[in-house]
């Protein structure tokens, strides 16, 4: 099956991250990005909420298909010490929840060092979440498309063409 795209314009995210801004009623003492997905609507969101405090984290699932998809090992590629994160409350952001499998294996790792994590996404695609009793704690739309947003696509010459999506 072929899921239908949907190609965002810079001025797309800019109405997204308008959408996701009102929804956060206090502050955090830190972001987290998560690459390379989060690092753009993560830096813009830190520069509009004043979060001085940012951080990244890198996870790599290897490649799997069907029911082993859900219990596949993480490898932390960049994660930020526990004393980092300790005691703090933390948004951490993606660009999309499409299974949700990076942002909750982020969050429970935020977890365990001791800190208190919110999600925030662009988009939310509940109907392919692995974590159907979980959802991001802030998100701009659902959609169940492949989003492809405007840094995702390759620049060469005079055209402008989509990246194809590695398989899932």
């Amino acid at each position: 099956m072929v899921m239908e795209r949907i190609y965002l314009t810079w001025h797309d995210v800019d109405m997204l991250i308008d959408k996701l801004l009102p929804q956060f009623t206090h502050s955090f003492d830190a972001l987290l990005m998560i690459t390379r997905g989060g690092i753009v609507p993560g830096g813009i969101l830190a520069e509009a909420l004043d979060i001085r405090y940012v951080l990244t984290a890198a996870v790599r699932f290897p490649d799997t298909e069907g029911v082993e998809k859900r219990f596949a090992w993480p490898t932390f590629l960049q994660f930020p010490e526990d004393a980092l994160l300790e005691n703090r409350r933390v948004l951490i952001v993606d660009d999309v929840w499409d299974d949700g499998r990076t942002i909750m294996t982020v969050k429970g790792r935020v977890e365990q060092a001791g800190a208190m994590p919110e999600l925030a996404v662009l988009h939310y695609k509940p109907t392919r979440s692995l974590f159907p009793k979980n959802k991001p704690d802030y998100f701009a739309a659902i959609t169940d498309k492949w989003v492809v947003y405007p840094w995702e696509l390759r620049r060469g010459g005079e055209m402008i063409r989509p990246i194809t999506p590695s398989p899932l």
